[in-house]
């Protein structure tokens, strides 16, 4: 079940924007992702750019985050396979979703391949036809179906209190291996919940993810409330980074602070 309890007013996403970058210390933009009806939509949005070639939706991702293009895509300039599948715009070709694929290199056999690909959380195909990254500053997604963060796991940890400090849920991440865009965009796209994901071998070789980055793909409705849940938390001196208390110092004076004596006044 989706998570109710974003706000449904407008949102500055510039404004969320510099609040994320500054109290988590982002390498990165933080980043929209939208799914449209028509090619004509997508076009429509100002300054978009247009691949000339094939590319991973990786690749595209992180022209944005790191760039800081807006850039939109069909089925045409995504490579064959999951790519334009993950996020809806067709259907698993057949040589894909039967394992044929990845059998004898990601998988023992085709066998194995086909559950990892059954295992795979895709956008439905048929509804949608092009696709749209930008940065949450530009605004030109207004809103974005979903909000890309990347960062180091303490900037994750972080996040997620933030998104837990009000309305408290326990949040559960799947990891399907490779093919880790079906954990985030594709999770995120399909069900509306908030995914983490490890970004896998082909995120890292193509899309340029960094070693230590992992990804929180989520509704950006929800990501006033991990702000708010940010900045209590820093009132409270949890904020990042995170400092090291030392392995052989006695933690009792900052466990006092932090857990115990904090909730006392």
């Amino acid at each position: 079940m989706a998570d109710t309890t974003a706000t449904q007013e407008h949102v500055d996403w510039k404004d969320v924007s510099d609040k994320l970058q500054n109290l988590l210390r982002l390498r990165t933009l933080p980043i929209g992702m939208k799914l449209f009806e028509t090619v004509e939509e997508m076009e429509a949005i100002p300054k978009i750019r247009r691949p000339r070639k094939h590319h991973t939706t990786c690749q595209i991702v992180t022209q944005a985050r790191q760039v800081g293009w807006t850039v939109g895509v069909t089925i045409n300039n995504l490579m064959p396979g999951n790519c334009g599948a993950v996020i809806g715009l067709k259907e698993v070709p057949p040589d894909t979703l039967d394992g044929s694929r990845m059998a004898g290199v990601w998988f023992k056999d085709k066998e194995e391949a086909a559950k990892h690909q059954a295992a795979m959380t895709r956008v439905a195909p048929g509804k949608y036809h092009a696709m749209a990254v930008s940065p949450l500053s530009s605004n030109r997604l207004d809103p974005p179906d979903i909000a890309l963060i990347y960062g180091t796991p303490g900037q994750m940890i972080l996040f997620i209190n933030g998104l837990q400090w009000k309305g408290y849920r326990r949040y559960q991440f799947g990891v399907v291996g490779e093919s880790a865009c079906s954990d985030s965009w594709g999770c995120a796209l399909a069900s509306g919940e908030p995914s983490l994901s490890i970004p896998c071998y082909a995120e890292r070789r193509y899309g340029g993810v960094a070693d230590d980055e992992m990804l929180m793909a989520l509704r950006p409705q929800l990501l006033p409330k991990v702000i708010e849940g940010l900045e209590m938390l820093s009132k409270a001196g949890l904020r990042y980074p995170i400092p090291n208390y030392g392995i052989q110092m006695d933690p009792s004076e900052g466990l006092a602070v932090s857990y115990s004596e904090m909730g006392k006044k």
